[in-house]
Formats: C-alpha cells, sequence, structure tokens
C-alpha cells in the first residue's frame, strides 16, 4: 500500500483530485444535525472536501489536521469560496487547540482510524484521548459525526480487520449510533481510475481497475453519531 503520511505532505493536489470523484456526504450529515449557523470542527480536514461545504452553511468552521501541506490547499479552496468565516490550523485529535464546549458539531472523515489501528502502539488510549477531547469541545446539545472506511472496492460494508476493535469502542464504550452508506467513486474514464487507485490504494485494486475497465469504483463507509 502507498504511504498515506508521505501523501498527505507532500501529494495533497493529487489527493484532492481523488477524493473530489466521490458521493456527496452533506446529505447524511444535515440529516443527523442540520449545520446552518453552527459552530463546527471539521477534525483531519485534509484539502478541505467538507470544510468548504460545511463553511457555507456554518457561523464558523475550524479545519484542523496534521498536515499543513493538506490544510493550505483547504485555505486555497475556503478563499475561492468566498468564504471568510474559517480558519484552519495543524494539530493533534489528541490535543485539540480549541476552548471547552466551543462547537456545535465535530466532523471527521477518514482520519480518527490513523490513531485507532490496531497496528498502532497504544492505540486504545489513542481513541480514549480523541473522544474525551471531542466530549470537551462539544457544547452540551454538541454533535459528532465520524466517517471511516468499510471498504474501497467492495459493493458491501466489510470493516478492515485492524479497525473492526475500534469501530466497537465507538458504539460500546463511547456511545455512538452506527449506519453506513455507498461513497463510490465516479471517474471521468478508466486510465483516471488506474491513476488516482494506484496513487492511493495501491496496486491490486488499481489491476482490478484496469482488468474490468472501470470508471466507478465502489466503496462502503460507516458513520458514527454521537448526540450529548
Amino acid at each position: 500500500m502507498p504511504d498515506h503520511t508521505t501523501i498527505y505532505q507532500q501529494e495533497a493536489d493529487t489527493y484532492h483530485e481523488l477524493i473530489s470523484k466521490q458521493a456527496d456526504l452533506m446529505e447524511r450529515i444535515e440529516a443527523l444535525r442540520p449545520c446552518c449557523g453552527l459552530d463546527i470542527v471539521d477534525l483531519g480536514a485534509g484539502t478541505g472536501r467538507l470544510t468548504v461545504a460545511l463553511g457555507e452553511k456554518a457561523k464558523s468552521i475550524i479545519a484542523l489536521d496534521a498536515s499543513e501541506a493538506m490544510l493550505r490547499v483547504a485555505a486555497d479552496r475556503l478563499e475561492q469560496a468566498g468564504l471568510t468565516n474559517w480558519r484552519t490550523q495543524a494539530a493533534d485529535h489528541r490535543r485539540l487547540p480549541l476552548a471547552d464546549q466551543s462547537a456545535d458539531l465535530i466532523v471527521s472523515g477518514w482520519s480518527i482510524c490513523y490513531l485507532g489501528s490496531t497496528n498502532v502502539a497504544n492505540w486504545q488510549q489513542n481513541i480514549h484521548q480523541v473522544m474525551s477531547e471531542i466530549r470537551r469541545v462539544l457544547r452540551p446539545d454538541g454533535t459528532a459525526v465520524i466517517f471511516e472506511t468499510l471498504g474501497t472496492g467492495s459493493e458491501t460494508p466489510i470493516a478492515p480487520d485492524f479497525l473492526q476493535p475500534y469501530y466497537a469502542m465507538l458504539e460500546k464504550d463511547y456511545g455512538f449510533a452506527h449506519q453506513w452508506m455507498r461513497t463510490d467513486y465516479t471517474f471521468d474514464h478508466w486510465q483516471q481510475a488506474e491513476r488516482l487507485t494506484r496513487f492511493f490504494f495501491g496496486d491490486a485494486l488499481a489491476e482490478q481497475v484496469i482488468k474490468h475497465k472501470l470508471t466507478r469504483l465502489p466503496e462502503c463507509a460507516g458513520i458514527w453519531s454521537l448526540q450529548l
């Protein structure tokens, strides 16, 4: 598999090209918490996929990510959208640079998993710290919405083995409700699909794209939500 840390630090533009081909998430977020007029935090904001869409409705939005390179792309996109109600800051999910009870909604897309993989040392403590920070920053009626992978290249949800314990903790230990959705990638042509799939997901999936000349790559995502 490609090194995602390197991608996030050095290839933010290509990463954004990939995720721009994915299904929109705003309808699902709005169903869980209408966003108009809220103070919102986007954890692991990356290139601003959720930040820009949420920023158009929010009172304020803060984009946090470990990668300053990703946040520079997000800031450019926010400026291009004509938004002024935002700021970006490099941060660790376990130590959020935010005041207590300062957010109505916290969203995180495909980000907390990097701290919650069983391949990572102290992953359980990592998740405990992240969840403690989320609860600290949310207001008493606040909402948290977390998106994580349930399989790229899969028509039905299949949680990776190394993330299943983290997903179980969200529900059993931290009270999150769970649902899932399709987040398929729709590419302009199969050559683009092959290039971007190989870039982020690796050779095995890219070879399947070539074999079947795929322009649609199926993907499933889990949605975990918490209402305080």
